[in-house]
């Protein structure tokens, strides 16, 4: 209405009648980490950049050098989805191939999440079935453009092919960044998690991504807690989830190797931090970049500094030498 010139809705609690209405999580946080075959870290992921230009050859190559240097999982840029240089079902193909092969030579699980977005449900659902057909666990969506009534959908034919659910939000801070309109990001966290989303990107904290501390920790809260308490002070309603699966939460957003000792603090073991420049464009490559990673978390399971663990770690300290603050 005109009379309206400011209308902000802060969060959302629902109630047990209608918990009973939706399934949650298919695989959620738990069993992402048996799928992954990961239990006591955090997971270690990264974007295949650049999003234009790269033929479904040259994805895969990338996809293949991350996973070999330690990514747990790969992903699709968010709007990277069937263009005419790399093509989805040849992309898919040829990464999927790829991941197998790197499970076979380091002996640890990969997960490609590829984007099926697409103009249609029906295409979406399409894809969904071509990824299961080749023998993925994974698919990836982005859930702004979709929208909500076609994630609903997607999330009951993920259970019936067995995929996992990767929801991207690109898009989201049309209606989630202004402080004094919109819907904040909470709420479209909390209507992922009832959906059945098995994990979302939530922001870093330390990252270039827009969100404050606490509030980035409330989305975290969201994803993984069972009861949430109230916080007056940041218009958070309590909600009791359930039983409802937690979803993992994806820190991505400007991260290099050097930030995962204040994100292993932050956030604890519950995160899958997602790397993109901070993998791919370390001096000695992008396998290098991901071992980089691996070896910074190494370091901060361990509770020792980079600087130390990097003097027996050559692929660390090169990524000190081009990250860290001087």
């Amino acid at each position: 209405m005109k009379i309206v010139d400011n209308l902000r809705l802060q969060d959302i609690a629902f109630p047990e009648s209608m918990l009973h209405e939706f399934k949650g999580p298919n695989f959620g946080l738990p069993g992402i980490r048996k799928l992954v075959g990961v239990q006591d870290r955090p997971l270690i992921g990264t974007i295949v950049k650049p999003k234009v230009g790269l033929t479904s050859e040259k994805h895969a190559e990338v996809a293949y050098n991350s996973f070999a240097g330690g990514c747990d999982l790969v992903k699709d840029d968010e709007n990277l989805t069937n263009q005419k240089f790399n093509g989805f079902e040849k992309r898919a193909e040829l990464t999927l191939k790829l991941a197998e092969k790197a499970e076979a030579e380091t002996g640890e699980r990969k997960m490609y999440l590829c984007n099926v977005t697409a103009p249609t449900c029906k295409e979406m659902i399409r894809r969904m079935n071509v990824l299961k057909d080749l023998g993925a666990s994974y698919a990836m969506v982005d859930i702004v453009p979709a929208g909500w009534t076609a994630i609903q959908t997607l999330r009951e034919e993920a259970e019936d092919v067995g995929l996992a659910l990767h929801a991207h939000r690109c898009m989201h801070s049309a209606y989630t960044r202004n402080p004094r309109h919109g819907i904040s990001m909470l709420v479209v966290a909390k209507l992922c998690r009832l959906i059945g989303l098995d994990q979302l990107h939530i922001g870093t904290v330390v990252g270039k991504m827009h969100g404050e501390k606490h509030e980035v920790l409330n989305l975290r809260d969201q994803c993984v807690l069972d009861k949430v308490p109230a916080d007056g002070s940041q218009h958070v309603l309590a909600q009791d989830w359930g039983g409802l699966k937690p979803m993992f939460p994806v820190a991505s957003g400007g991260l290099a190797p050097t930030m995962i000792p204040d994100l292993y603090s932050i956030f604890g073991k519950d995160v899958i931090m997602q790397f993109g420049g901070g993998i791919h464009a370390h001096p000695m490559g992008t396998a290098a970049g991901a071992t980089a990673c691996r070896q910074a978390l190494e370091a901060s399971l361990e509770g020792i500094s980079l600087q130390d663990y990097s003097k027996d770690h050559k692929e660390l300290e090169v990524a000190l030498g081009k990250w860290l603050k001087k």
